[in-house]
């Protein structure tokens, strides 16, 4: 008996090539470039040259200038007046809020800038009433530093500012701990006259209980 013939199998079919596409590398997130006017003379400044976010120290940008929380909570404008006072406070942030960022690190000061309608605010004061601060001519900040003593900070600023107005340390109490209070200090503009090199501290009296204003860096006591 002859041998009975293989069935022939069919080829398997062949399965159709996948081409997938190379997944590129994701773009990169275009981030907000600030420009930089940290180098820009002062005279060449202007409010409708500049966005909140321009630099206009190497670590200071000009929104830090106005902002002040009770003007947010309030909605006080507090835009500068004019570049008088834009410049003003662009000179104090590149010779003292960066003289001490250099020297401890980052942060923001308490207030710089002040316009009469948050000074009015601030200190209860009639519409009519002008301030003559030297915030609201751009020319004052109140800083302090975290877990410095608002005193030391003071005495490291008079020793160590190539100028400055006024220092004023100003409510510091050691009992409430070392941020108790704040360092106020003034620079006066180019062209606006010599600047005074004064120490104050703002104090409570032990005889009348009022703070007062006394010559030199002192603590409560």
């Amino acid at each position: 008996m002859s041998p009975r013939p293989k069935k022939a199998t069919a080829a398997p079919e062949a399965k159709p090539k996948v081409f997938r596409r190379k997944r590129s590398a994701p773009a990169p997130i275009a981030r907000d470039v600030a420009p930089d006017f940290s180098k820009t003379p002062l005279e060449q400044i202007s409010l409708s040259s500049l966005s909140p976010r321009a630099l206009i120290a190497p670590n200071f940008r000009v929104y830090e200038l106005t902002r002040s929380d009770l003007a947010a909570r309030q909605g006080i404008d507090n835009s500068f007046a004019s570049d008088a006072e834009l410049r003003a406070a662009i000179h104090l942030a590149r010779h003292v809020l960066q003289a001490i960022r250099d020297k401890f690190g980052s942060f923001s000061p308490n207030s710089v800038y002040r316009s009469q309608s948050l000074e009015r605010s601030l200190k209860n004061k009639p519409a009519t009433w002008l301030s003559t601060s030297q915030h609201a001519r751009g020319e004052a900040c109140d800083i302090e530093i975290a877990g410095m003593a608002t005193l030391e900070l003071a005495a490291w600023a008079r020793d160590h500012l190539a100028d400055f107005d006024q220092i004023i340390c100003e409510c510091y109490d050691p009992a409430k701990g070392p941020n108790s209070g704040w360092v106020h200090i003034s620079l006066k503009p180019p062209g606006t006259g010599a600047n005074r090199k004064q120490c104050l501290s703002y104090v409570r009296d032990a005889a009348t209980g009022r703070l007062v204003y006394v010559s030199g860096l002192s603590a409560m006591t």
